[in-house]
């Protein structure tokens, strides 16, 4: 007999959710959110998920609620008596706290992947991971899916290849920008920079050619802005033709709408893993409910994803 799969949402990811269960080929499964006049949630499942396999989409991205929501609805479900629960998180938050880089600070995504395993998960579906040894945090399997697939597609339908070259804003991205390159046949440059403190660059330096070239900047999040768009900068003023970014997470806080729209980027490309706070004729967003979808369908087959990894 085929297995029942449900597909909910929290709040904070309804309008990709939505998008991923028309991909998977049928409705979202119905619940709702109750808040207390203080704030505090309680998830109601209004149907029933006895022996089925349960898939949450929510992205964990701030505020801090969205995580305990995911948590509480997971707990719900557990409760209810699922089979399985599988989480589906396009954008792993805390993601930037994977190790101690200092004394006395967390490892918040380590916490996370605690919170969630307790809490009954059974697998773990997310996408561009900022460090893939957050995978090793879990003791129940990550699917880790990577967005270059949905990239490289657009490129290839609306650019000349020939001339693009590729771009890490920092030496911590070099591993991306060389498989860029490799998928296209082309090269790749290196933005090196020193942080003051967190969301503060104090310089960047090019590494690298660009004269003439169509450059992609790549990275997996973008936040302030201002990595991003200092390393425009540079790279313009070595002699690029075009400079464009291709960033996964679309966190855009601060001036960061401001900075994208006065920076010499022509275009920032994204994908719809956060929504955007606002409309941008800089900012192209491209969907990830297919490829999320088809995961889903892999995982419920029990058949590979790893050909979703070839470029």
């Amino acid at each position: 007999m085929k297995q029942q799969v449900i597909i909910f949402s929290g709040r904070a990811s309804r309008y990709l959710s939505e998008k991923i269960a028309k991909e998977y080929g049928q409705k979202l499964g119905d619940s709702e959110i109750l808040e207390f006049s203080d704030g505090e949630m309680l998830p109601v499942l209004s149907q029933n998920v006895r022996g089925a396999d349960v898939f949450i989409v929510q992205s964990t991205f701030a505020p801090a609620g969205n995580i305990l929501e995911l948590l509480l609805m997971i707990d719900a479900v557990k409760r209810a008596s699922a089979r399985r629960i599988i989480t589906v998180i396009p954008y792993f938050g805390y993601a930037r706290q994977d190790r101690k880089d200092r004394p006395r600070v967390s490892i918040g995504s380590k916490l996370i992947a605690d919170l969630l395993t307790t809490a009954g998960v059974s697998r773990v579906i997310t996408m561009d991971l900022h460090a893939d040894q957050i995978q090793g945090f879990f003791n129940i399997p990550v699917d880790h899916v990577y967005s270059s697939r949905i990239f490289l597609s657009y490129l290839r339908a609306n650019f000349d290849t020939g001339n693009i070259i590729f771009a890490s804003p920092d030496a911590g991205g070099t591993r991306r920008a060389n498989t860029y390159a490799k998928a296209l046949g082309t090269g790749f440059v290196i933005c090196y920079k020193q942080r003051n403190k967190p969301n503060e660059i104090g310089s960047i330096q090019l590494i690298g050619d660009v004269e003439g070239k169509d450059v992609i900047l790549l990275d997996d999040i973008i936040d302030t802005g201002n990595t991003i768009c200092k390393a425009a900068q540079i790279i313009k003023e070595n002699g690029a033709k075009s400079v464009r970014a291709m960033i996964t997470h679309p966190l855009l806080t601060g001036n960061a709408y401001q900075n994208v729209q006065s920076s010499v980027l022509e275009e920032l490309i994204v994908t719809d893993t956060i929504p955007l706070k606002k409309q941008s004729d800089k900012i192209t967003v491209l969907s990830t409910a297919e490829t999320l979808a088809e995961v889903i369908k892999r995982v419920e087959q029990n058949a590979s994803i790893s050909d979703l990894y070839n470029l």
